[in-house]
């Protein structure tokens, strides 16, 4: 019987003793920590996630044994398992077809250019040199950036959205170099679809397609046609914001004298409102002086 006891106070102990030592972990910095980068290109999430290794006065990128990231040797292009990039929706690199999707990259530095590779298969991870041709998604060169500041930690971001929406640049920095990945993203296809669809199901969905078609210079009749039954349903004819749309459609399709009278009834609400005219005075007026 005692020794029964004996067991189960033994196996008791052990058990306390293993949970005390899972409870005391010391926590230190990561030599090379986590990092994330997102946004939203068009309508399309990009998404960069990697390790972030620091200089501490080594030197990075150069030809020879001495550097960390010799040219001519494919890199990680980050710390441990490497660098990740997910596209939320199909896209084009540096213009080749990449399809939605996660990807590893991968990068050979040189003195000039930089080669880049997409690789479809992220358990790679670490092993850069068993890359297999038929997962290599895309595989093409870029140009590198002298930096006048030196980056002491490796930084990815996305940069240079475009005014359109469409363009973009992956930037990877790091020591004295930088390097840019164009991004191209596509919506039209999805818009169109979303027109189509939700201004039958909602007509209050009119201003938004007209401001697109104004936008990317599409139908302006129909753009007008759409303006036009926004702006007479309920009280959307006191929204002096969509007026001045439909004075800049009226604008676009050459009738000035409909504009400019449609411009002044978007001013005259702008002036009149008690919370403010939102910039649309101005607007208003500089739409009238270029059409005189």
């Amino acid at each position: 019987m005692k020794k029964i006891k004996l067991i189960a106070f033994a196996i008791a102990s052990a058990l306390t003793l293993s949970t005390l030592s899972s409870q005391a972990q010391i926590s230190t910095p990561r030599p090379s920590p986590a990092g994330s980068v997102s946004t939203t290109v068009g309508l399309t999430d990009i998404e960069i996630s990697y390790f972030r290794p620091q200089m501490k006065g080594r030197k990075i990128f150069g030809e020879g044994s001495d550097f960390l990231v010799p040219f001519g040797q494919k890199w990680r292009a980050g710390a441990n398992s490497g660098t990740v990039i997910t596209f939320g929706d199909d896209v084009k690199v540096a213009g080749q077809n990449v399809p939605a999707g996660e990807y590893l990259l991968i990068l050979t530095p040189s003195a000039s250019e930089w080669e880049i590779i997409l690789y479809s298969d992220k358990s790679l991870g670490a092993n850069v040199n068993g890359t297999e041709a038929d997962k290599i998604t895309v595989q093409t060169k870029v140009a590198t950036s002298p930096l006048t500041e030196a980056v002491q930690t490796l930084t990815y971001q996305i940069t240079d959205l475009s005014e359109n929406s469409q363009n973009a640049n992956i930037q990877m920095a790091w020591e004295n170099t930088a390097i840019n990945i164009p991004v191209e993203v596509s919506f039209d296809e999805e818009i169109m679809a979303s027109i189509a669809k939700n201004t039958v199901v909602n007509p209050g969905n009119y201003a938004a397609a007209a401001r697109y078609y104004y936008d990317t210079d599409r139908d302006m009749d129909q753009a007008l046609e759409w303006i036009n039954a926004y702006l007479a349903a309920g009280d959307n004819n006191k929204q002096f914001w969509n007026i001045y749309l439909k004075a800049q459609i009226l604008a676009k399709k050459g009738d000035k004298k409909n504009a400019i009278k449609t411009a002044k009834q978007s001013k005259e609400l702008a002036t009149a409102s008690p919370n403010g005219d939102f910039g649309y005075i101005k607007k208003n007026d500089e739409l009238i002086a270029s059409l005189k």
